[in-house]
């Protein structure tokens, strides 16, 4: 799929969030001054687009700094926050950059269970086969067979060796056989799948910890990123979910997916403003080719159809 194309897909994708957000814009501001009860208006409408409160307020005091008692059109509110907004992701729109000096370079995938996020090593380990990399995988979700078997699908579509384990198996161990093999293997990327049982929290961040432990005594680097897939269509409970795994792992960047057909796509605008963490990626589809690096002003213009 074409970069144009994809971005014709995160625009319709987008096109439930959009219309959530400039809809509401266009009822309140047809040729109106922007007042006090304008702005409050305004407001509302940000966080209920799933914005956030920080963004909403952040937004609304720039608005009351430069259009403050003028007379503004729908369009114009819609291109000023589309500035904004991009202002806002700008910082967090970067590239998942491999440094090649690792080898192997190994990324820990975290993430609730029905993120997206074993669909999204097969989508990466795609990616870096087409990029003539040796990529291998880890089943690390070993109390999930489902998960499994999908991680299975995607290597043999990917091309990349998948490591698992008898169900029920300690994570931790299947982790370091699977780093152990790539090393000897000359594996140039190793994604590691984790399990995502946030109903007991405690567990799963010792098991988290324990994958990290044993890695490292075979590279003390590893993991060289931490990703948390987020499910943009959960809102406001994904900022909940970053929170939660930055306590358990050092996060180092952000995957969004499910944007197509979300209503709830200002949430990677409350992200990037709660944590400021790199937002790296973005799935807009179960296709192989549904996930792309994450552009700050077309997702700003996606989002207010500007």
């Amino acid at each position: 799929m074409a970069v144009s194309g994809f971005f014709a897909r995160l625009k319709s994708g987008l096109s439930r969030s959009a219309a959530k957000l400039t809809g509401g814009i266009v009822a309140t501001f047809t040729k109106r001054k922007l007042d006090d009860e304008a702005l409050e208006e305004l407001e509302d409408q940000l966080i209920a687009a799933d914005l956030g409160p920080a963004v909403a307020a952040r937004i609304i005091k720039s608005f009351r700094k430069t259009r403050f008692g003028k007379e503004v059109t729908a369009e114009e509110v819609r291109e000023t926050l589309a500035a904004e907004i991009g202002e806002i992701l700008g910082p967090v729109a970067r590239p998942l950059a491999l440094d090649r000096g690792h080898k192997p370079y190994v990324i820990l995938m975290t993430g609730v269970n029905g993120a997206g996020k074993t669909t999204t090593i097969g989508k990466l380990a795609a990616r870096y086969r087409d990029e003539g990399l040796k990529v291998m995988l880890a089943a690390g979700d070993t109390f999930r067979a489902a998960a499994v078997e999908q991680l299975q699908v995607w290597g043999s579509r990917a091309g990349a060796e998948v490591v698992t384990a008898p169900p029920n198996s300690d994570p931790a161990s299947l982790a370091h056989d699977a780093l152990s093999k790539a090393i000897k293997a000359g594996v140039d990327v190793l994604l590691i799948d984790t399990a995502g049982r946030l109903h007991n929290k405690n567990a799963l961040m010792e098991e988290l910890r324990k994958i990290l432990r044993v890695i490292r005594k075979l590279d003390a680097s590893a993991p060289h990123a931490t990703l948390l897939t987020l499910d943009a269509t959960t809102g406001q409970n994904a900022v909940t979910q970053v929170g939660v795994f930055k306590d358990m792992v050092e996060l180092t960047g952000l995957v969004v997916t499910k944007l197509d057909g979300s209503a709830k796509g200002g949430i990677v605008v409350a992200l990037a403003e709660s944590y400021g963490l790199p937002i790296h990626l973005v799935g807009t589809g179960e296709q192989i080719d549904d996930l792309r690096p994450f552009e700050a002003a077309e997702f700003a213009s996606a989002l207010l159809e500007t």
